[in-house]
């Protein structure tokens, strides 16, 4: 596959939803963790776009200073913040949200970093395991634990925690079980947030298949290693064989699901999953 085949993943206002909507004012928060590349980036981007004040956490302070350089460009109105943190640090966590309500009122959460890790089962590290696990659901329950309290006490109780969820988070492929793993627990802490904020805090996943970002790239040359099979044979093979829709997503792309989920319209959007995967669970060739 040359990059010719692949999507344009350029971030521009253009490919950013934005909405009318009253709560997307300035003087609302929305916490986007990941913040310094691919989904991440693009999310905390299109919210800033939207005209929310956005804090971007990451642990990579360069990444972030790149966003902050992209939210210039797209955003009119919004503007961001760069929490840099480690999610594998209780106390980064919490200042994280602090600093997210200190930059005005704390509504909306977007949990979305990710790493991944190819290897079967018996050969996984268990530190690797470890980490995924405590990046991927640890992290985001523990944010949901401080931001809740927040959101809770803005000026009408109204806001939304999105989680980024996967195909993985409803079914499961070889040599990935860390990711299966947390991608299935986000599914059940979404749904337990939803449980608990009594219809005005809202939680909801969001579940793409590929999408080609920084994450996925090296992906695609792991996936070739394991399987000894080449990176174009992963791509069209593995990765898009199973989907109806023979292209990966972009990062604005996902984006704007988190958009549309935390605005009004995505009001009766509490508890459930927006699978957007091309056909790749629901339809079989």
């Amino acid at each position: 596959m040359s990059d010719a085949d692949l999507p344009d993943t350029e971030l521009t206002r253009e490919s950013l939803l934005t909405l009318d909507d009253p709560r997307f004012t300035p003087d609302n928060v929305a916490l986007v963790t990941g913040a310094a590349s691919g989904i991440g980036r693009a999310t905390a981007a299109g919210l800033a776009a939207t005209g929310l004040t956005v804090v971007g956490a990451d642990i990579d302070e360069e990444g972030l200073e790149g966003t902050a350089d992209i939210v210039a460009d797209v955003a009119d109105e919004g503007a961001f913040h760069e929490a840099p943190a480690d999610l594998t640090d209780d106390e980064d966590v919490a200042a994280m949200v602090e600093a997210a309500a200190e930059a005005g009122q704390l509504r909306y959460v977007a949990n979305i970093a990710g790493m991944q890790h190819i290897s079967s089962i018996s050969n996984f590290p268990m530190e690797k395991y470890d980490l995924l696990l405590d990046v991927m659901l640890r992290a985001p329950f523990l944010t949901a634990k401080h931001a809740m309290p927040h959101i809770r006490d803005a000026d009408d109780g109204t806001g939304a925690i999105g989680n980024m969820c996967s195909v993985h988070g409803h079914y499961a492929t070889q040599d990935k079980a860390a990711y299966i793993t947390a991608k299935h627990g986000l599914r059940g802490l979404t749904r337990s947030i939803a449980a608990e904020g009594a219809g005005s805090l809202r939680s909801f996943s969001v579940s793409v298949g590929y999408v080609l970002t920084p994450l996925m790239e090296n992906q695609i040359a792991d996936t070739a290693q394991e399987r000894g099979i080449s990176e174009s044979e992963v791509v069209e093979d593995v990765m898009l064989g199973q989907a109806r829709t023979k292209e990966m997503m972009t990062p604005p792309q996902v984006a704007n699901l988190f958009t549309f989920g935390f605005s009004s319209h995505g009001q009766h959007l509490n508890g459930g999953d927006m699978l957007w995967d091309g056909g790749y669970t629901t339809t079989y060739e």
